[in-house]
C-alpha cells in the first residue's frame, strides 16, 4: 500500500481514540473549554449515562460566527499561538483536537453567541462526512455544545461502553474534580432531566472550606488539617486527612497542578511517603491539595488526555510536597485529642451489641416505649467492659450490671456535652456515663438525627435517585393530583414515577434511603405525609418529610466509629435519662 494522507474524517476518529476514551471524556474537554472562555455558571445535561445526549450550556465570552466551522476542525485553538505559549500553558485546553474529535464519533451541534453579535449562530457537524451546516440561531450570550449518539459510527467503540449507571458515576465524578479547582463557578448537573448535583459559586471572601465540604463531605474538612506553606516559587495548600481517619478507598484523592486535575505518580508517591509508616496498610491517604508553581516549570504536552505532567525539577517538587505534608501531619498529631482535625474513632469492641432477652421490665422503666411500639428489654449477662475516656465507671456497677439496669429507676433527664457513650444495650438504648452518673439515650432518635441531617445536606441538589431494577406497580387514590402538584417535591427526593392504568402509579426510582423498604407500602405513606401541606410549601421547609424518611428509610450499619461521631454530632440534642445506679446497685444487692 503507497504512503498516503488519512482522509480527515479517519484522522479525526483515530484521534478520538486518544480524546473520547467515554462520555465522561467528552464532558471533561466540554466542561474545561468552558472555564477557558471565562463561563461563571456551566450546566452539564446527561440523558442515559452520556450514550444518548451530553450537552454543555455555559455564559462564556463564546465564539464569533465567522470562526464556527473553524472551531470543528483538528488543530484549531485560539489558545496557544506560537512555541513560547505551548511552553507556558495556564488554560485547560491547548491542543485543539477535542471538538473536531468529538463531531467525528457523534452527531454534534455547536450554538455560540458573543456580546458583540446581535444573533447567535448555530453549527451542525455528523460524523459521517464531517460537513459543517451553519444556520442562525436562539441562544443568549455563551455556547452550548449538544453531543448527540456518541460512538454512532463507531459500532467497537460503543460496545466496550458500561451500563447508564456506570458511565454516569464517572461524569459525577469528573464533574466533581473540575468543581474541586473552580470555586468561583456554578455548577449543575443533571441527568435524564433530574437534577442530580448543584454546586453554586462560592462567594468572595467565603470559607474555602464550604466549597470542598459540599463537594466531597463536611465531614472531611472537619476532620482534615489544612494546610498551606510556600517556598518559591512553588505553593501547596488544602487539606489533608490526618492518619487515624484516613478512608479504607483510595476515592478521595484530589490533586491539582495550577488548577489542572491531575493523577501524577511523583505526587502520589510524595504524599504516600509524607504518611510513612502512620498509614495502616487498609488504610488509604485522603487529601485535597493544590500545587502552584511557573507554568514554564511544568509541561502538560504529554498525554492527549492531560492527565500526566511532566515537571522540570521534579526532586525539587517531590520533596516540597513531602515536607509540607509531612509539617501539616506532625502539627496535627500534636493538637489535644478534642481537636476535630484529630478526632480518633474509638475501638469499636467497646460497643458489644448483645442478643436481647424480653424481661419484665420495673414500673419506672416499662411506661418509656421505643418508637418502634415495643417495650425496650434489656439485656442479661456481664456488660462487656464499661469505661471510656474521663467518665470512669464503678468497678461494682460493671460488675453488676444487669441487676443495676433492671432495678434502676428513671429519675431526671439532663442536657449536656460531657455525657460519653460506653455501651450499646439491646440495640435499642446508648449508654452514656459521666463523673459518677449513667444514662441511657435512645439510640434510634440519635440515628435518625444523623440520617436527618445528611438529607438536609443532600437536599439542595436534589435526593439522588436510585433505578429499580423492575418498576413497581402501586395504587393510589389520589395519583393524578399527586403528579400534578407534587411532581418537584418527588423530583427533589429522589422519586420518579409514570402514570399507569387508573389510580395506579409505576414506580421507578426511590431515593437510596427506601431502596430497601417495602415499596408498596413506604412511597404511599411517604405521599400522605407530602399531602399534609399544600404544594406550595417547598421541600426545604417540609422538616416532617425529611424527619419521615430518616425514621422509616433505610440506614447503614452501625459500628462504634460511627455510634461516637453520631454522638459527637447530635449527642447534646438529645434527652439523657439519668439512673440512679448507687440506688440500683443496693437494691441489686438486696434482691440478690
Amino acid at each position: 500500500m503507497p504512503i498516503q494522507l488519512l482522509p480527515t474524517r479517519l484522522a479525526n476518529q483515530i484521534a478520538a481514540g486518544e480524546v473520547v476514551e467515554r462520555p465522561a471524556s467528552v464532558v471533561k474537554e466540554l466542561v474545561e473549554n468552558s472555564l477557558d472562555a471565562g463561563a461563571t455558571d456551566i450546566l452539564i445535561d446527561i440523558e442515559k449515562g452520556g450514550s444518548r445526549r451530553i450537552r454543555i450550556r455555559d455564559n462564556g465570552a463564546g465564539i464569533p460566527k465567522d470562526e464556527l466551522t473553524l472551531a470543528l476542525s483538528r488543530h484549531a485553538t485560539s489558545k496557544i499561538a506560537t512555541l513560547d505559549d505551548l511552553e507556558a500553558i495556564m488554560s485547560l485546553g491547548f491542543r485543539g483536537e477535542a471538538l473536531a474529535s468529538i463531531s467525528s464519533v457523534s452527531r454534534l451541534t455547536l450554538t455560540s453567541r458573543t456580546a458583540e453579535q446581535d444573533a447567535a449562530w448555530q453549527a451542525f457537524c455528523e460524523g459521517r462526512d464531517m460537513a459543517v451546516q451553519l444556520e442562525p440561531a436562539a441562544h443568549p450570550q455563551g455556547t452550548t455544545v449538544d453531543v448527540e449518539d456518541l460512538f454512532f459510527n463507531t459500532p467497537a467503540r460503543r460496545k466496550f461502553m458500561r451500563t447508564e449507571k456506570t458511565e454516569f458515576g464517572h461524569i459525577d465524578e469528573v464533574v466533581k474534580r473540575i468543581a474541586l479547582a473552580s470555586p468561583q463557578v456554578t455548577f449543575k448537573l443533571q441527568h435524564n432531566q433530574q437534577s442530580v448535583r448543584h454546586y453554586p459559586a462560592q462567594r468572595e471572601n467565603a470559607d474555602a472550606a464550604m466549597r470542598v465540604g459540599r463537594i466531597v463531605g463536611k465531614r472531611f474538612t472537619d476532620e482534615a488539617i489544612f494546610l498551606e506553606h510556600h517556598h518559591d516559587p512553588l505553593g501547596l495548600s488544602g487539606w489533608v486527612s490526618p492518619p487515624q481517619v484516613c478512608r479504607h478507598q483510595s476515592d478521595l484523592q484530589y490533586f491539582y497542578v495550577n488548577g489542572r486535575m491531575m493523577r501524577d505518580r511523583l505526587l502520589g508517591h510524595a504524599v504516600r511517603q509524607a504518611y510513612g509508616d502512620l498509614l495502616g496498610d487498609d488504610r488509604q491517604p485522603s487529601f485535597v491539595l493544590y500545587l502552584t508553581l511557573p507554568a514554564k516549570d511544568v509541561d502538560v504536552n504529554v498525554h492527549p488526555a492531560k492527565h500526566e505532567v511532566r515537571f522540570h525539577q521534579s526532586r525539587q517538587v517531590h520533596d516540597f510536597v513531602l515536607s509540607s505534608l509531612r509539617d501539616a501531619l506532625s502539627v496535627g498529631a500534636s493538637q489535644e485529642p478534642t481537636s476535630s482535625h484529630n478526632y480518633q474513632p474509638p475501638d469499636p469492641s467497646i460497643y458489644q451489641v448483645q442478643q436481647p432477652v424480653q424481661q419484665n421490665m420495673p414500673q419506672g422503666v416499662g411506661g418509656n416505649r421505643h418508637p418502634s411500639g415495643h417495650n425496650s428489654g434489656h439485656t442479661s449477662g456481664q456488660s462487656g467492659g464499661a469505661s471510656y475516656g474521663s467518665a470512669p465507671v464503678n468497678a461494682a456497677a460493671s460488675s453488676t450490671y444487669t441487676n443495676m439496669m433492671q432495678f434502676a429507676p428513671l429519675t431526671t433527664e439532663a442536657n449536656g456535652t460531657q455525657w460519653q457513650p460506653i455501651h450499646v444495650l439491646d440495640e435499642r438504648w446508648l449508654v452514656v456515663a459521666r463523673s459518677a452518673e449513667l444514662g441511657l439515650v435512645d439510640l434510634q432518635q440519635l440515628v435518625v438525627c444523623g440520617t436527618q441531617h445528611q438529607l438536609m445536606q443532600a437536599l439542595e441538589p436534589g435526593l439522588a435517585g436510585q433505578p429499580l431494577l423492575l418498576p413497581t406497580q402501586i395504587e393510589y387514590p389520589k395519583s393524578a393530583t399527586l403528579l400534578q402538584q407534587y411532581q418537584g417535591h418527588l423530583s427533589r427526593l429522589g422519586v420518579t414515577l409514570r402514570r399507569a392504568s387508573g389510580d395506579r402509579i409505576a414506580v421507578l426510582q426511590v431515593p437510596a434511603i427506601l431502596r430497601r423498604t417495602d415499596i408498596a407500602n413506604t412511597l404511599p405513606r411517604l405521599f400522605e405525609q407530602l399531602e399534609q401541606q399544600p404544594a406550595t410549601v417547598t421541600i426545604e421547609e417540609r422538616d416532617d418529610v425529611l424527619s419521615w424518611l430518616a425514621s422509616h428509610g433505610h440506614t447503614e450499619r452501625l459500628t462504634g466509629a460511627k455510634i461516637q461521631q453520631l454522638w459527637q454530632d447530635f449527642g447534646d440534642q438529645l434527652p439523657v435519662q439519668v439512673l440512679d445506679w448507687q440506688q440500683a446497685l443496693a437494691t441489686a444487692s438486696v434482691t440478690n
